[in-house]
Protein backbone atom coordinates (compact mmCIF):
# COMPACT_ATOMS: atom_id res chain seq x y z
CA UNK A 1 0.00 0.00 0.00
CA UNK A 2 3.12 2.18 0.38
CA UNK A 3 3.10 3.08 -3.42
CA UNK A 4 -0.94 3.74 -3.78
CA UNK A 5 -2.22 6.81 -4.48
CA UNK A 6 -3.06 8.95 -1.69
CA UNK A 7 -7.06 9.60 -3.42
CA UNK A 8 -7.18 5.87 -2.94
CA UNK A 9 -6.20 5.89 0.30
CA UNK A 10 -8.25 8.40 1.38
CA UNK A 11 -11.43 6.43 -0.26
CA UNK A 12 -10.52 3.16 0.90
CA UNK A 13 -10.14 3.75 4.98
CA UNK A 14 -13.58 5.01 5.90
CA UNK A 15 -14.98 1.88 3.76
CA UNK A 16 -13.17 -1.05 6.23
CA UNK A 17 -16.00 -0.21 8.91
CA UNK A 18 -18.62 -0.65 6.46
CA UNK A 19 -17.72 -3.85 4.85
CA UNK A 20 -17.15 -5.12 8.64
CA UNK A 21 -20.87 -4.08 9.52
CA UNK A 22 -22.43 -5.59 6.08
CA UNK A 23 -21.05 -8.80 7.27
CA UNK A 24 -22.02 -9.05 10.88
CA UNK A 25 -25.89 -7.86 9.64
CA UNK A 26 -25.72 -10.83 7.00
CA UNK A 27 -24.73 -12.91 9.80
CA UNK A 28 -27.54 -12.15 12.42
CA UNK A 29 -30.37 -12.02 9.25
CA UNK A 30 -29.07 -15.47 8.82
CA UNK A 31 -29.51 -16.65 12.37
CA UNK A 32 -32.77 -15.25 12.67
CA UNK A 33 -34.05 -17.18 9.57
CA UNK A 34 -32.13 -20.28 11.51
CA UNK A 35 -34.38 -19.22 14.60
CA UNK A 36 -37.90 -18.50 12.90
CA UNK A 37 -36.89 -22.52 11.05
CA UNK A 38 -36.66 -24.22 14.06
CA UNK A 39 -39.59 -22.58 15.70
CA UNK A 40 -41.80 -24.07 13.03
CA UNK A 41 -42.67 -20.14 11.56
CA UNK A 42 -41.11 -21.18 8.39
CA UNK A 43 -40.98 -23.67 5.70
CA UNK A 44 -38.04 -25.80 4.78
CA UNK A 45 -38.45 -24.07 1.42
CA UNK A 46 -39.43 -20.86 2.09
CA UNK A 47 -36.22 -20.86 4.68
CA UNK A 48 -33.65 -21.47 1.57
CA UNK A 49 -34.94 -19.15 -0.52
CA UNK A 50 -35.17 -16.24 1.92
CA UNK A 51 -31.92 -17.38 3.29
CA UNK A 52 -30.25 -17.21 -0.68
CA UNK A 53 -32.03 -13.88 -1.34
CA UNK A 54 -30.80 -12.36 1.99
CA UNK A 55 -27.35 -13.41 1.39
CA UNK A 56 -27.00 -12.56 -2.22
CA UNK A 57 -28.28 -9.41 -1.56
CA UNK A 58 -25.69 -8.85 1.26
CA UNK A 59 -23.11 -10.05 -0.67
CA UNK A 60 -24.14 -7.46 -3.10
CA UNK A 61 -23.50 -4.04 -0.92
CA UNK A 62 -20.26 -5.49 0.00
CA UNK A 63 -18.97 -5.79 -3.37
CA UNK A 64 -20.26 -1.90 -3.70
CA UNK A 65 -18.35 -1.02 -0.49
CA UNK A 66 -15.44 -2.77 -1.73
CA UNK A 67 -15.27 -1.40 -5.29
CA UNK A 68 -16.35 2.67 -3.91
CA UNK A 69 -12.81 3.09 -2.92
CA UNK A 70 -11.21 2.38 -5.94
CA UNK A 71 -9.19 5.45 -8.32
CA UNK A 72 -11.50 6.70 -10.92
CA UNK A 73 -8.36 6.40 -13.78
CA UNK A 74 -10.84 8.44 -16.35
CA UNK A 75 -10.87 11.32 -13.61
CA UNK A 76 -6.97 11.78 -13.62
CA UNK A 77 -6.73 10.88 -17.59
CA UNK A 78 -9.60 13.60 -18.49
CA UNK A 79 -8.61 16.57 -16.10
CA UNK A 80 -5.20 16.97 -18.44
CA UNK A 81 -7.14 16.40 -22.17
CA UNK A 82 -9.39 18.80 -21.40
CA UNK A 83 -6.78 21.46 -20.12
CA UNK A 84 -5.40 20.77 -23.60
CA UNK A 85 -7.85 21.38 -25.52
CA UNK A 86 -8.79 24.66 -24.04
CA UNK A 87 -5.52 25.86 -24.73
CA UNK A 88 -5.88 24.44 -28.24
CA UNK A 89 -9.14 26.48 -28.52
CA UNK A 90 -8.11 29.48 -27.06
CA UNK A 91 -5.05 29.40 -29.01
CA UNK A 92 -7.37 28.93 -32.27
CA UNK A 93 -9.21 31.65 -31.47
CA UNK A 94 -6.31 34.62 -30.85
CA UNK A 95 -5.70 33.40 -34.49
CA UNK A 96 -9.46 33.67 -35.64
CA UNK A 97 -9.49 37.31 -38.19
CA UNK A 98 -13.45 37.56 -37.19
CA UNK A 99 -14.61 39.41 -34.08
CA UNK A 100 -15.75 36.67 -31.75
CA UNK A 101 -16.43 38.05 -27.46
CA UNK A 102 -17.67 35.66 -24.77
CA UNK A 103 -20.45 37.51 -22.88
CA UNK A 104 -21.04 36.63 -19.41
CA UNK A 105 -23.44 38.04 -16.25
CA UNK A 106 -24.25 41.70 -16.68
CA UNK A 107 -23.52 41.97 -20.00
CA UNK A 108 -19.32 41.85 -18.85
CA UNK A 109 -17.17 40.85 -22.01
CA UNK A 110 -15.02 37.86 -20.34
CA UNK A 111 -13.27 36.64 -23.43
CA UNK A 112 -12.37 39.02 -26.91
CA UNK A 113 -10.05 38.02 -29.40
CA UNK A 114 -7.46 40.51 -30.98
CA UNK A 115 -9.82 41.08 -33.97
CA UNK A 116 -13.03 42.05 -31.34
CA UNK A 117 -10.64 44.16 -29.35
CA UNK A 118 -9.66 45.88 -32.52
CA UNK A 119 -13.24 46.19 -34.04
CA UNK A 120 -14.57 47.91 -31.16
CA UNK A 121 -11.31 49.60 -29.51
CA UNK A 122 -11.57 47.40 -26.31
CA UNK A 123 -9.35 48.50 -23.32
CA UNK A 124 -9.48 45.25 -21.80
CA UNK A 125 -11.65 42.60 -20.54
CA UNK A 126 -14.06 42.50 -18.27
CA UNK A 127 -16.09 45.44 -19.20
CA UNK A 128 -19.72 46.06 -20.10
CA UNK A 129 -20.18 45.34 -23.72
CA UNK A 130 -23.20 48.58 -23.72
CA UNK A 131 -20.27 50.71 -23.74
CA UNK A 132 -18.30 49.43 -26.39
CA UNK A 133 -21.12 48.46 -28.05
CA UNK A 134 -24.18 50.62 -27.70
CA UNK A 135 -26.51 48.55 -30.31
CA UNK A 136 -30.20 47.74 -28.95
CA UNK A 137 -31.27 44.87 -30.87
CA UNK A 138 -27.62 43.54 -30.47
CA UNK A 139 -27.66 44.22 -26.51
CA UNK A 140 -31.07 42.47 -26.47
CA UNK A 141 -30.37 39.30 -27.91
CA UNK A 142 -27.33 38.99 -25.70
CA UNK A 143 -29.85 39.43 -22.77
CA UNK A 144 -31.96 36.66 -23.97
CA UNK A 145 -28.83 34.21 -24.59
CA UNK A 146 -27.65 34.77 -21.21
CA UNK A 147 -31.31 33.50 -20.18
CA UNK A 148 -30.58 30.41 -22.22
CA UNK A 149 -33.24 31.68 -24.54
CA UNK A 150 -32.15 30.71 -28.44
CA UNK A 151 -29.26 32.41 -30.62
CA UNK A 152 -30.30 34.86 -33.39
CA UNK A 153 -28.77 36.91 -35.82
CA UNK A 154 -29.21 40.96 -36.11
CA UNK A 155 -28.67 43.32 -39.00
CA UNK A 156 -27.42 47.08 -37.97
CA UNK A 157 -25.39 49.93 -39.88
CA UNK A 158 -24.24 53.08 -38.99
CA UNK A 159 -24.07 56.43 -40.69
CA UNK A 160 -21.77 58.09 -38.65
CA UNK A 161 -18.46 58.79 -38.44
CA UNK A 162 -18.26 56.28 -41.11
CA UNK A 163 -20.72 54.48 -42.98
CA UNK A 164 -20.73 50.28 -41.72
CA UNK A 165 -22.77 47.56 -41.98
CA UNK A 166 -22.36 45.05 -39.43
CA UNK A 167 -23.88 41.61 -39.21
CA UNK A 168 -24.09 39.69 -35.42
CA UNK A 169 -24.52 36.23 -34.16
CA UNK A 170 -25.61 35.85 -30.88
CA UNK A 171 -26.01 32.24 -29.75
CA UNK A 172 -26.24 31.07 -25.93
CA UNK A 173 -23.20 28.55 -24.44
CA UNK A 174 -24.18 26.48 -21.31
CA UNK A 175 -20.95 26.67 -18.87
CA UNK A 176 -19.91 23.61 -16.47
CA UNK A 177 -20.36 25.62 -13.47
CA UNK A 178 -22.67 25.51 -10.30
CA UNK A 179 -24.84 27.89 -9.82
CA UNK A 180 -27.81 30.28 -10.68
CA UNK A 181 -26.11 31.80 -13.79
CA UNK A 182 -24.67 28.81 -15.78
CA UNK A 183 -25.11 30.66 -18.91
CA UNK A 184 -22.78 32.92 -21.13
CA UNK A 185 -23.75 34.14 -24.48
CA UNK A 186 -21.02 33.68 -27.58
CA UNK A 187 -20.92 36.68 -30.15
CA UNK A 188 -19.27 36.70 -33.54
CA UNK A 189 -19.47 39.95 -35.31
CA UNK A 190 -18.92 40.04 -39.29
CA UNK A 191 -18.18 42.83 -41.77
CA UNK A 192 -20.77 43.16 -44.34
CA UNK A 193 -19.68 47.09 -45.29
CA UNK A 194 -17.63 45.81 -48.49
CA UNK A 195 -20.12 43.51 -49.72
CA UNK A 196 -22.99 46.10 -49.00
CA UNK A 197 -21.03 49.06 -50.74
CA UNK A 198 -20.63 46.89 -53.81
CA UNK A 199 -24.20 45.90 -54.32
CA UNK A 200 -25.19 49.86 -53.99
CA UNK A 201 -22.16 50.41 -56.27
CA UNK A 202 -23.05 48.91 -58.79
CA UNK A 203 -27.30 49.91 -58.40
CA UNK A 204 -25.52 53.53 -58.19
CA UNK A 205 -23.17 53.61 -61.70
CA UNK A 206 -25.97 52.09 -63.32
CA UNK A 207 -28.55 54.45 -62.51
CA UNK A 208 -25.51 57.54 -62.58
CA UNK A 209 -24.78 56.88 -65.84
CA UNK A 210 -28.03 56.19 -67.68
CA UNK A 211 -28.90 59.51 -66.23
CA UNK A 212 -26.16 61.58 -67.29
CA UNK A 213 -25.55 59.92 -70.37
CA UNK A 214 -28.42 60.08 -71.78
CA UNK A 215 -27.49 64.17 -72.64
CA UNK A 216 -24.89 63.36 -74.52
CA UNK A 217 -26.27 60.17 -76.29
CA UNK A 218 -29.35 62.26 -77.84
CA UNK A 219 -27.18 65.02 -78.97
CA UNK A 220 -24.34 62.76 -80.79
CA UNK A 221 -27.45 60.51 -82.31
CA UNK A 222 -29.08 64.31 -83.38
CA UNK A 223 -25.80 64.96 -85.18
CA UNK A 224 -25.44 61.88 -86.57
CA UNK A 225 -29.06 62.00 -88.40
CA UNK A 226 -28.21 66.00 -89.19
CA UNK A 227 -24.89 64.75 -90.61
CA UNK A 228 -26.46 61.56 -92.58
CA UNK A 229 -29.67 63.86 -93.87
CA UNK A 230 -29.70 67.56 -94.71
CA UNK A 231 -25.71 68.39 -93.56
CA UNK A 232 -24.52 65.44 -95.81
CA UNK A 233 -22.76 68.00 -98.41
CA UNK A 234 -22.43 70.88 -95.99
CA UNK A 235 -18.46 71.35 -95.03
CA UNK A 236 -18.91 73.89 -92.92
CA UNK A 237 -22.22 72.60 -90.89
CA UNK A 238 -20.35 68.85 -90.64
CA UNK A 239 -16.93 70.34 -89.62
CA UNK A 240 -19.10 71.96 -86.91
CA UNK A 241 -21.11 69.02 -86.02
CA UNK A 242 -18.05 66.98 -85.27
CA UNK A 243 -16.36 69.42 -83.21
CA UNK A 244 -19.73 69.50 -80.79
CA UNK A 245 -19.72 65.38 -81.17
CA UNK A 246 -16.18 65.25 -80.49
CA UNK A 247 -16.68 67.54 -76.81
CA UNK A 248 -19.70 65.50 -76.04
CA UNK A 249 -17.77 61.88 -76.58
CA UNK A 250 -14.87 63.71 -74.22
CA UNK A 251 -17.15 64.61 -71.87
CA UNK A 252 -18.92 60.98 -71.74
CA UNK A 253 -15.32 59.66 -71.40
CA UNK A 254 -14.49 61.98 -68.30
CA UNK A 255 -18.16 61.26 -67.08
CA UNK A 256 -17.55 57.39 -67.19
CA UNK A 257 -13.69 58.11 -65.49
CA UNK A 258 -14.95 59.77 -62.71
CA UNK A 259 -17.77 57.36 -61.53
CA UNK A 260 -15.31 54.42 -62.02
CA UNK A 261 -12.89 56.23 -59.66
CA UNK A 262 -15.92 57.67 -57.23
CA UNK A 263 -17.66 54.31 -57.29
CA UNK A 264 -13.64 52.64 -55.92
CA UNK A 265 -13.52 55.30 -53.38
CA UNK A 266 -16.66 54.48 -51.79
CA UNK A 267 -16.11 51.30 -51.81
CA UNK A 268 -12.89 51.14 -49.41
CA UNK A 269 -13.90 53.95 -47.64
CA UNK A 270 -14.48 52.36 -44.25
CA UNK A 271 -10.60 51.13 -44.33
CA UNK A 272 -8.26 53.91 -43.25
CA UNK A 273 -4.99 53.63 -45.51
CA UNK A 274 -1.92 52.33 -43.89
CA UNK A 275 0.47 53.88 -46.05
CA UNK A 276 2.42 57.00 -46.60
CA UNK A 277 3.06 59.88 -48.52
CA UNK A 278 4.85 63.37 -49.20
CA UNK A 279 2.11 65.72 -49.24
CA UNK A 280 4.69 68.27 -50.55
CA UNK A 281 6.00 65.98 -53.76
CA UNK A 282 2.54 65.12 -54.76
CA UNK A 283 2.22 68.75 -55.06
CA UNK A 284 4.75 69.40 -57.10
CA UNK A 285 4.09 66.50 -58.96
CA UNK A 286 0.52 68.10 -60.50
CA UNK A 287 1.77 71.34 -60.89
CA UNK A 288 4.40 69.49 -63.41
CA UNK A 289 1.34 67.57 -65.22
CA UNK A 290 -1.19 70.30 -65.55
CA UNK A 291 1.54 73.29 -66.34
CA UNK A 292 0.61 72.35 -70.17
CA UNK A 293 -3.13 72.86 -69.35
CA UNK A 294 -2.10 75.94 -67.30
CA UNK A 295 -0.16 77.74 -70.28
CA UNK A 296 -2.54 77.00 -72.59
CA UNK A 297 -4.72 79.86 -70.30
CA UNK A 298 -1.53 82.21 -69.12
CA UNK A 299 -1.84 81.16 -65.77
CA UNK A 300 0.97 81.26 -63.69
CA UNK A 301 1.27 79.00 -60.35
CA UNK A 302 2.56 80.54 -56.92
CA UNK A 303 4.03 77.71 -54.64
CA UNK A 304 4.85 77.98 -51.20
CA UNK A 305 5.61 74.12 -50.25
CA UNK A 306 8.30 73.22 -47.55
CA UNK A 307 11.67 72.21 -49.00
CA UNK A 308 11.34 69.07 -46.02
CA UNK A 309 9.14 65.91 -46.44
CA UNK A 310 5.63 66.79 -45.29
CA UNK A 311 5.20 63.16 -44.36
CA UNK A 312 1.03 62.14 -44.30
CA UNK A 313 -0.64 58.73 -43.75
CA UNK A 314 -1.89 58.46 -46.93
CA UNK A 315 -2.84 56.19 -50.63
CA UNK A 316 -0.60 58.36 -52.59
CA UNK A 317 -2.70 57.73 -55.84
CA UNK A 318 -5.50 59.10 -54.04
CA UNK A 319 -3.68 61.96 -52.52
CA UNK A 320 -2.51 62.68 -55.84
CA UNK A 321 -6.28 62.35 -57.14
CA UNK A 322 -7.62 65.00 -54.53
CA UNK A 323 -4.52 67.32 -55.17
CA UNK A 324 -5.13 67.23 -59.13
CA UNK A 325 -8.42 67.77 -59.12
CA UNK A 326 -8.58 70.46 -56.77
CA UNK A 327 -5.90 72.01 -59.01
CA UNK A 328 -7.65 71.75 -62.21
CA UNK A 329 -10.91 73.27 -60.78
CA UNK A 330 -8.67 76.30 -60.05
CA UNK A 331 -7.31 76.25 -63.49
CA UNK A 332 -10.32 76.28 -64.97
CA UNK A 333 -12.13 78.86 -63.13
CA UNK A 334 -9.32 81.43 -62.88
CA UNK A 335 -9.64 84.04 -65.90
CA UNK A 336 -6.37 84.21 -68.62
CA UNK A 337 -3.58 85.58 -67.12
CA UNK A 338 -4.43 84.69 -63.36
CA UNK A 339 -2.55 83.43 -60.39
CA UNK A 340 -3.19 79.80 -58.77
CA UNK A 341 -1.59 79.81 -55.23
CA UNK A 342 -0.89 75.96 -53.75
CA UNK A 343 0.44 76.57 -50.11
CA UNK A 344 1.60 73.39 -48.10
CA UNK A 345 2.09 73.26 -44.51
CA UNK A 346 3.48 70.99 -42.26
CA UNK A 347 2.75 69.52 -38.11
CA UNK A 348 0.11 71.56 -37.72
CA UNK A 349 -2.90 71.07 -35.03
CA UNK A 350 -6.62 70.65 -36.29
CA UNK A 351 -7.21 73.87 -35.16
CA UNK A 352 -4.73 75.58 -37.19
CA UNK A 353 -5.20 73.36 -40.40
CA UNK A 354 -9.11 74.68 -40.36
CA UNK A 355 -8.60 77.69 -39.09
CA UNK A 356 -4.84 78.96 -40.16
CA UNK A 357 -5.12 81.04 -43.12
CA UNK A 358 -6.17 84.39 -43.18
CA UNK A 359 -9.93 85.42 -44.91
CA UNK A 360 -9.27 86.10 -48.59
CA UNK A 361 -12.04 88.69 -47.21
CA UNK A 362 -13.79 90.49 -44.76
CA UNK A 363 -17.11 88.90 -46.48
CA UNK A 364 -15.63 85.51 -47.39
CA UNK A 365 -17.54 82.40 -46.01
CA UNK A 366 -15.90 79.31 -45.01
CA UNK A 367 -17.27 75.69 -44.39
CA UNK A 368 -15.72 72.47 -43.51
CA UNK A 369 -17.23 69.93 -45.99
CA UNK A 370 -15.82 67.02 -44.05
CA UNK A 371 -13.68 66.64 -40.90
CA UNK A 372 -11.68 64.22 -39.14
CA UNK A 373 -12.67 62.46 -35.84
CA UNK A 374 -11.57 64.48 -32.87
CA UNK A 375 -8.06 63.95 -31.19
CA UNK A 376 -5.92 66.52 -29.39
CA UNK A 377 -3.02 64.62 -30.22
CA UNK A 378 -2.84 64.12 -33.92
CA UNK A 379 -0.86 66.35 -36.38
CA UNK A 380 -1.86 67.06 -40.02
CA UNK A 381 -0.15 68.21 -43.17
CA UNK A 382 -2.16 70.65 -44.81
CA UNK A 383 -2.29 71.49 -48.72
CA UNK A 384 -4.67 75.04 -49.75
CA UNK A 385 -5.18 76.10 -53.24
CA UNK A 386 -6.71 79.31 -54.47
CA UNK A 387 -7.97 80.51 -57.14
CA UNK A 388 -9.01 84.24 -58.67
CA UNK A 389 -12.33 83.64 -60.28
CA UNK A 390 -15.71 84.53 -59.93
CA UNK A 391 -16.20 82.93 -56.36
CA UNK A 392 -19.00 80.83 -55.53
CA UNK A 393 -21.61 82.71 -53.24
CA UNK A 394 -22.56 81.42 -49.30
CA UNK A 395 -25.66 79.81 -50.54
CA UNK A 396 -24.01 77.14 -52.75
CA UNK A 397 -20.97 76.41 -50.16
CA UNK A 398 -22.86 73.32 -48.52
CA UNK A 399 -23.84 71.37 -51.84
CA UNK A 400 -20.12 71.47 -53.01
CA UNK A 401 -19.49 67.91 -52.58
CA UNK A 402 -23.12 66.81 -53.83
CA UNK A 403 -22.62 64.39 -57.06
CA UNK A 404 -23.21 66.15 -60.21
CA UNK A 405 -23.57 69.24 -58.57
CA UNK A 406 -22.75 72.23 -60.86
CA UNK A 407 -23.11 76.12 -59.46
CA UNK A 408 -25.34 78.39 -62.01
CA UNK A 409 -22.62 79.38 -64.68
CA UNK A 410 -20.70 76.04 -64.62
CA UNK A 411 -22.84 73.57 -66.08
CA UNK A 412 -22.31 74.59 -70.04
CA UNK A 413 -19.45 76.05 -71.63
CA UNK A 414 -15.60 74.89 -71.99
CA UNK A 415 -15.25 74.66 -68.56
CA UNK A 416 -18.40 72.89 -67.98
CA UNK A 417 -17.26 69.52 -65.53
CA UNK A 418 -19.01 66.55 -64.95
CA UNK A 419 -19.82 67.33 -61.30
CA UNK A 420 -18.19 64.75 -59.56
CA UNK A 421 -14.40 65.71 -58.69
CA UNK A 422 -15.18 67.60 -55.25
CA UNK A 423 -17.30 64.29 -54.18
CA UNK A 424 -13.87 62.11 -55.29
CA UNK A 425 -12.25 64.63 -53.17
CA UNK A 426 -14.97 64.29 -50.18
CA UNK A 427 -15.04 60.80 -50.02
CA UNK A 428 -11.21 60.14 -50.09
CA UNK A 429 -10.33 62.64 -47.49
CA UNK A 430 -12.93 60.83 -45.13
CA UNK A 431 -11.94 57.52 -45.85
CA UNK A 432 -8.40 59.08 -45.01
CA UNK A 433 -9.88 60.58 -41.49
CA UNK A 434 -8.94 64.15 -42.73
CA UNK A 435 -10.65 67.50 -43.13
CA UNK A 436 -12.17 69.39 -46.12
CA UNK A 437 -12.90 72.97 -46.04
CA UNK A 438 -13.74 75.71 -48.73
CA UNK A 439 -13.73 79.69 -48.64
CA UNK A 440 -15.20 81.54 -51.52
CA UNK A 441 -16.47 85.47 -51.48
CA UNK A 442 -18.64 86.47 -54.82
CA UNK A 443 -15.40 88.35 -57.08
CA UNK A 444 -12.59 87.68 -55.25
CA UNK A 445 -11.97 83.62 -55.78
CA UNK A 446 -12.12 80.38 -53.62
CA UNK A 447 -9.88 78.87 -51.83
CA UNK A 448 -10.20 75.05 -50.92
CA UNK A 449 -8.06 73.49 -48.33
CA UNK A 450 -7.10 69.72 -46.86
CA UNK A 451 -5.76 68.48 -43.81
CA UNK A 452 -4.50 64.85 -44.05
CA UNK A 453 -3.17 63.10 -40.21
CA UNK A 454 0.64 62.80 -40.12
CA UNK A 455 1.62 58.85 -39.32
CA UNK A 456 1.75 58.57 -35.18
CA UNK A 457 4.57 57.87 -33.25
CA UNK A 458 5.45 53.89 -33.14
CA UNK A 459 4.49 54.03 -29.05
CA UNK A 460 1.59 55.06 -29.81
CA UNK A 461 0.75 53.42 -33.37
CA UNK A 462 -1.52 49.95 -31.69
CA UNK A 463 -3.74 52.08 -29.83
CA UNK A 464 -4.01 54.98 -32.67
CA UNK A 465 -4.75 51.94 -35.16
CA UNK A 466 -7.24 50.50 -32.69
CA UNK A 467 -9.00 54.19 -32.44
CA UNK A 468 -9.23 54.53 -36.69
CA UNK A 469 -10.58 50.80 -36.90
CA UNK A 470 -13.59 51.61 -34.43
CA UNK A 471 -15.04 55.13 -36.32
CA UNK A 472 -16.41 52.53 -38.62
CA UNK A 473 -18.54 51.17 -35.85
CA UNK A 474 -21.08 53.01 -34.81
CA UNK A 475 -20.40 53.22 -30.80
CA UNK A 476 -23.38 55.96 -30.76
Amino acid sequence: MANEHPSVRARTAPDRPRRRDIVITALLGLMVLLVLLIGGVLEPGAWLAASLAFSALAFIYFLTAVTRGAPRPSAQITRPVVSSELESANAMLEKIAVPVLLIGPGGRIERANPAARAFLALGAEGGLLSTSLRQPRVLEAVSAALRGERGTVVEYASLAPIESHVRAFVEPLRMPVAGPMPWRAMLVLADETSSKRAERMRADFLANASHELRTPLASLSGFIDTLRGPARDDEEARDRFLTIMREQTDRMRRLIDDLLSLSRVEMNEHLPPSGEADLAAIARDVVDSLRPMADARAITFELSLPDAPARITGDRDQVYEVVENLVENAIKYSPEGAIVAIEALDNCTRDIAEHAPERLAPQSARLLLAGPPFDPRQRYGVLRVRDNGAGIDRRYLPRLSERFYRVDGQKSGPTAGTGLGLAIVKHIITRHRGGFSVESATGTGSAFSVFLPKPVPDADAAARVLADTASGVDAG
